[in-house]
């Protein structure tokens, strides 16, 4: 049976991938104080030591208005991490699966994103995913990336958690009008 390395368990995405990943395989599923992403030689350890046959990879630096703050950690997570992960993954053979988002676009256009469009990242938190996705391609290994948007899942803090919380609380809601997003389920992502 595969072993399959298992990052950020203990988000929304990670704690649904633990689920349905665990028929597939081996699950070995990491929570940031087992792994510290922002320290490439304990990812370099680990993966050596697990040596997976896949490595998911859904955790992240997600606070975006707090990474213009703190850039460093979040280039260290979204950027750096995921390479070290691809380099990793390319010596062993193994297959990453990155998870990233659609702040890597700048959220001119009109219609929906696609795999295709030019990103053009207007915040530090999308420049530093868009700086791990460019490093996985760049890598050589077999990757799949994942690029999603609004996940929310009974886990976690989330916008449609936020909503419902307010609508119970508040006889009006006012909520942006000027953001678009596909909101995405976490099970259904995982």
């Amino acid at each position: 049976m595969s072993s399959i390395l298992l990052t950020g368990v203990n988000g929304q995405l990670g704690r649904e991938l633990q689920l349905t990943l665990a028929p597939l395989g081996r699950v070995v599923a990491l929570t940031r104080a087992q792994l510290d992403l922002s320290q490439p030689d304990a990812i370099r350890r680990i993966v050596r030591a697990q040596r997976p046959a896949i490595i998911v990879n859904p955790a992240a630096y997600t606070a975006v208005d707090k990474a213009e703050t703190e850039p460093e950690l979040a280039h260290a997570i979204n950027a750096v991490a995921p390479c070290v992960l691809a380099e990793e993954a390319q010596k062993i053979g193994a297959l990453l699966v990155h998870y990233s988002t659609d702040y890597v676009f700048d959220g001119s256009k009109t219609d929906p994103y696609n795999e295709d469009d030019r990103p053009n990242p207007q915040s530090v938190y999308g420049q530093s995913k868009l700086a791990g996705e460019d490093a996985v391609r760049a890598s050589g290994c077999a990757h799949v990336v994942l690029r999603t948007s609004w996940v929310y899942g009974v886990h976690g803090g989330n916008f449609v958690k936020t909503v419902l919380r307010l609508a119970r609380e508040r006889d009006a809601l006012r909520i942006v009008a000027d953001q678009f997003g596909a909101p995405t389920w976490a099970r259904r992502l995982a």
